[in-house]
């Protein structure tokens, strides 16, 4: 049996209102960054904001090994996962100066989380510019159940959702 490829991009007109449809309700990812020394680094991150142009807002302490990571190796990863779904998306992670931006994004959790106000120079806000990524789209799990039984007595591979890559720049 051949291994099933995602599907291709459709180019940013299709796939940035996708991407942008699939995690803009959500509140966790994993961020992943490259250390000084090539480690590849996850850690989940609070998403403040997505923009419509599928660009993605976060705070940090301006402390943080993340922030070093990314003025060395802007490139970034960020995933997502929610029931049955998933969405990867890479492009490059840059600090944005900006006390407007900050307070149109703070909120109870930010507050919660830095116990500082968000003129403080301690709290960083990084701007994430996705370029591309691939999603999974899975049935849910009954379905996916189903599906696997009656692939077992088919002898038939079972649906297993949607996947295509995204074209995001």
């Amino acid at each position: 049996m051949a291994c099933r490829r995602p599907d291709p991009a459709q180019g940013p007109a299709h796939d940035v209102p996708t991407f942008v449809e699939m995690v803009k309700d959500e509140r966790t990812c994993m961020f992943t960054s490259v250390d000084a020394d090539g480690t590849i680094i996850s850690r989940p991150m609070a998403v403040q904001k997505v923009d419509d142009d599928g660009t993605l807002w976060f705070m940090a302490f301006a402390d943080s090994p993340k922030i070093d990571q990314l003025a060395m190796h802007p490139q970034v990863n960020i995933a997502f996962v929610s029931g049955t779904s998933w969405v990867s998306a890479s492009g490059t992670g840059e600090l944005v100066d900006d006390v407007t931006k900050k307070k149109e994004l703070w909120n109870p959790f930010a507050q919660a989380w830095f116990q500082r106000e968000p003129e403080s120079p301690e709290v960083a806000l990084i701007r994430v510019n996705v370029t591309g990524g691939e999603f999974w789209d899975s049935p849910s799990k009954p379905a996916q159940l189903f599906g696997m039984v009656k692939g077992a007595v088919t002898k038939q591979r079972p649906d297993d959702g949607e996947n295509a890559k995204l074209d995001l720049a």
